[in-house]
């Protein structure tokens, strides 16, 4: 295979939880004078949550950014310690990678915490991670990717034979960014992202394996 490793983004690409973040947004915003609404959540899906708090308080809530950002991510914890929304059909592609010999990566601009409790009910299926409180810039720069790389010691002349897995035009620019082949997942995403950077994109996981994203990146070095 000329596939070298897969890189994941978390919400809407690995676990269906954009609705578990918009549920606390509007927890959060109900409870503290603010309005909110679906389509400004999907809006703010893939920013970091310090901008989303942001966009809160323009919209009434009167806690600080400090504390939004604490009382939402402790909310989707909580809520992913009951039950880890995997999309459907993903861990058999990650156990598929495992067995081919090819690394994934999580690569997330959540906190820690977070990440690591999806690792926690993986076990063994990804190589490491880098999150959203690592000493790097944030997507849509491509620090994050670059970094994850380097941690299986690929080399950026060689990112075009990784292929990042994205669902949010955020994230997708920075997959791109980073020269990877960058895969759009649509099964979750609510907004249009058919214009952005990507390689191609997928609906689902249905006929996803090592040799389908292997191929991905054989058409695009082809290409």
């Amino acid at each position: 295979m000329l596939l070298k490793a897969v890189f994941w983004d978390l919400d809407g690409t690995l676990i269906d939880s954009e609705p578990l973040w918009h549920n606390g947004e509007f927890e959060i915003a109900a409870a503290n004078n603010g309005t909110w609404s679906e389509d400004l959540g999907w809006e703010c899906s893939g920013t970091p949550v310090p901008d989303v708090a942001r966009r809160m308080i323009e919209h009434g809530c009167t806690l600080s950014v400090e504390e939004i950002d604490r009382q939402l991510k402790q909310y989707v914890f909580d809520q992913e310690k009951i039950h880890m929304p995997w999309i459907d059909g993903v861990t058999d592609v990650l156990r598929a990678l495992k067995g081919a010999g090819i690394p994934s990566m999580l690569v997330s601009t959540s906190p820690r915490p977070i990440v690591e409790n999806v690792l926690d009910a993986a076990p063994g299926l990804f190589a490491g991670y880098v999150c959203g409180d690592d000493d790097a810039k944030h997507k849509p720069d491509p620090a994050p990717y670059l970094l994850a790389a380097s941690k299986l010691g690929i080399a950026r002349e060689d990112m075009a034979k990784c292929v990042v897995l994205e669902d949010t035009l955020v994230g997708l620019t920075a997959g791109a960014a980073s020269g990877a082949t960058t895969i759009a997942q649509t099964c979750t995403i609510r907004t249009d992202t058919s214009a952005g950077p990507q390689f191609a994109s997928i609906n689902g996981y249905a006929g996803i394996d090592p040799a389908a994203l292997d191929g991905f990146v054989r058409q695009r070095l082809e290409a």
